[in-house]
């Protein structure tokens, strides 16, 4: 058998491994966070700014928002070949939506590291 490496193709074995990867990290960063606000008695502006002036919960915020890009664009891709059946309907909605998503991935990193 003859894998083609630089092919662009999607395997569903990456999908799936890929999905479960994102979900573990995004089940990590939402226990953190609900774990900083059940362990802090009273979290105002101050408090919330000095976890996010913390390299690591940049970094672990950082990967947090690509892994909702990932996860998003899997499950969209998923749900978007499932259901709708018109190509052309379909590459406009992955575009906008992807488009959306990167978008999302962008602002966050604007609003993650201008916090000093």
């Amino acid at each position: 058998m003859v894998l083609n490496q630089a092919s662009l193709k999607r395997d569903g074995v990456q999908d799936y491994v890929s999905l479960r990867a994102t979900a573990i990290i995004l089940a990590a960063y939402t226990v953190f966070i609900l774990g900083f606000f059940l362990v802090t008695p009273e979290v105002t502006y101050e408090v919330w700014s000095g976890l996010f002036s913390n390299i690591f919960v940049k970094v672990f915020t950082l990967l947090a928002l690509v892994c909702i890009a990932v996860h998003t664009k899997i499950g969209l891709w998923q749900v978007l070949t499932d259901y709708v059946k018109n190509s052309t309907v379909r590459a406009v909605l992955q575009f906008v939506l992807y488009t959306l998503a990167f978008g999302y991935v962008a602002v966050g990193l604007f609003v993650l590291w201008g916090v000093k």
